[in-house]
C-alpha cells in the first residue's frame, strides 16, 4: 500500500493550478488598459487530466502548468482583455479553487479523525 494518496495529491496539484490561473487572470485585469497586452491563461485542468490518465502518481505530481498568451486583440490599441470575460473567469476560478480547498480539507479532517479517533 502506498503512503501517497493519489486523490489528495491530485487535489493539491489542482489547487496549485487554480492559484496560478487566479494570478494570471488578475494580471489580465490589471492590464486591461495596457496597449498591446495579450491575454494570459493556463489550462491546468487539461494538464491534470492528461497526467491522471497515465495512472502514475509521479505524473500528477509533475504535471506541467504552462501559461499561454493569446495575441488576439479586442481593442483598437491591440489589448486582448475583455473586462467582462476576465471578471467572469476570475469569479469562476475562485469558486473552483474554493471547492478544491473544501474537498481537500474535508479529506484531511477525515484522515485525522481516523488516526486520532477524535472528531
Amino acid at each position: 500500500m502506498s503512503l501517497i494518496d493519489p486523490t489528495q495529491n491530485a487535489l493539491e496539484r489542482a489547487i496549485q493550478g487554480a492559484s496560478m490561473r487566479q494570478q494570471l487572470l488578475a494580471g489580465n485585469l490589471a492590464n486591461v488598459n495596457t496597449p498591446g497586452y495579450g491575454r494570459k491563461d493556463v489550462d491546468f485542468h487539461a494538464a491534470l487530466r492528461d497526467a491522471m490518465t497515465t495512472g502514475d502518481v509521479d505524473a500528477v505530481s509533475n504535471a506541467a502548468f504552462t501559461p499561454t498568451t493569446d495575441t488576439a486583440s479586442v481593442a483598437a490599441d491591440g489589448n486582448g482583455i475583455d473586462l467582462d470575460r476576465e471578471s467572469a473567469e476570475l469569479a469562476k476560478n475562485a469558486l473552483d479553487q474554493q471547492a478544491l480547498v473544501s474537498v481537500a480539507r474535508a479529506r484531511i479532517e477525515t484522515m485525522v479523525t481516523a488516526i486520532t479517533g477524535q472528531g
